[in-house]
């Protein structure tokens, strides 16, 4: 690949993670404490990132691979987004917010399937060449966290309460919706009509043949229950706890994500895929008791150690899922089992996850405020129950996959 090239993509990838996490970090405190949504509403504005994550193949499947370029579409979708993210700051009615965060979903989520595919035509050795592309996908969403702790800095005491996170979100995305013209051509390569069941990826649910892959996922979907609570919740949780910047310091879970990410491969010939997800597990428990138990005051190392668990939490669970996935595929359901995975976590599981935890929120709410220690026990039952549920039916026997 040629370094022009590779830094293209590179910059794609930075722009393309700096957007989401300008804004869905920090959507949370801005709902509660601004719009005064409940907790429900705000749980709902993150479920919409769930509803866009279900339907998108549909965009990428139906439009995308048959008649546009893939970087072309990316721009179009990334300046609507831009206008819709601008439009959101002058929303007040936490109702009609969720409407525009729904809209802007739907243009943003099929971007990341297209920022894969423009990486991926581009490269000769994938399996080498992505990691490296990727990353910057991470760095960005650091970068964001840094941005926001550095306007806090400079007089806002707590820029998760403003529309700021918005507005630098629009103007990132507009930057990148003209970027991406200026990106490789990616044309369509999809030729004919496609059947409903390829567009949603269901040609992998001959998967489901096999117990162990068919336990996997369905304790996937269901640990993506108590991850909803951490994104919708964990910012407000740790501004009214009286962290200074959280947002900013809630970066580190990235840097350790990006860490951890390193050692998933050399972890996953050693231990096997059961120890890897048993240990994701355990480490989410540890992470949701040490925020129903951590304070600034006496114990402000939970709550860091907390978000440093972020790394083992996603690292473990999501790539090691991936990994899995891939292993188990066969070569003409690859594409389509990645797919349905993604739909089921991303979207189905977070969908669920983010409801209940609003619903959860209202009922631990006492006039104004959230009792956190009540709240935070609810995903610790949840991962536990998944965790036993794995342990009693999951069996992997292929020899590829260690125990």
């Amino acid at each position: 690949m040629k370094i022009n090239t590779r830094i293209q993509l590179s910059v794609m990838m930075f722009l393309e993670f700096f957007i989401w996490g300008s804004w869905y970090v920090t959507m949370g405190t801005y709902l509660l404490q601004t719009l005064k949504a409940t907790g429900l509403q705000t749980g709902a504005a993150y479920a919409a990132n769930s509803i866009a994550t279900m339907i998108s193949p549909f965009l990428v499947g139906m439009i995308a691979d048959r008649y546009f370029s893939a970087q072309k579409f990316m721009g179009v979708l990334h300046l609507i987004g831009a206008a819709l993210l601008y439009l959101a700051t002058t929303i007040h009615d936490p109702k009609l917010f969720f409407w525009i965060i729904l809209a802007y979903s739907l243009m943003y989520m099929p971007t990341i399937a297209l920022s894969n595919s423009v990486a991926f035509r581009q490269m000769q050795k994938p399996d080498k060449e992505f990691p490296s592309v990727r990353v910057w996908g991470t760095i960005g969403w650091i970068v964001t966290g840094l941005v926001m702790g550095v306007i806090s800095i400079k007089g806002i005491n707590n820029i998760a309460t403003t529309s700021i996170p918005f507005y630098i979100a629009a103007a990132a995305s507009l930057v990148l919706g003209i970027f991406s013209f200026t990106l490789p051509p990616t044309p369509p390569q999809a030729t004919g009509n496609a059947s409903m069941a390829q567009i949603l990826g269901l040609d992998a649910l001959v998967l489901f043949k096999d117990k162990a892959y068919l336990v996997f996922f369905i304790s996937a979907i269901l640990i993506c229950i108590p991850l909803s609570f951490y994104y919708s919740f964990a910012n407000n949780f740790l501004s009214e706890a009286g962290m200074e910047n959280a947002t900013s310091k809630m970066t580190l879970g990235q840097m350790s994500e990006a860490f951890f990410m390193i050692l998933i491969p050399i972890i996953f010939t050693k231990w096997g895929v059961k120890k890897i997800l048993l240990v994701a597990m355990l480490a989410w428990i540890i992470r949701f008791l040490f925020f129903s138990f951590g304070n600034m005051q006496e114990s402000v190392w939970m709550l860091y150690a907390g978000i440093i668990l972020h790394g083992i939490c996603y690292d473990f669970f999501f790539v090691t899922g991936f990994i899995y996935t891939e292993t188990k595929a066969g070569d003409k359901v690859k594409n389509a089992a990645q797919g349905l995975i993604t739909f089921a976590t991303y979207g189905l599981g977070m969908f669920i996850g983010s409801y209940l935890s609003g619903i959860v929120a209202d009922y631990y709410t006492v006039g104004n405020k959230i009792n956190w220690p009540s709240f935070w026990l609810v995903p610790v039952g949840v991962t536990m129950v998944v965790m036993v549920f794995f342990l009693l039916f999951f069996r992997e026997r292929s020899k590829e996959l260690k125990k």
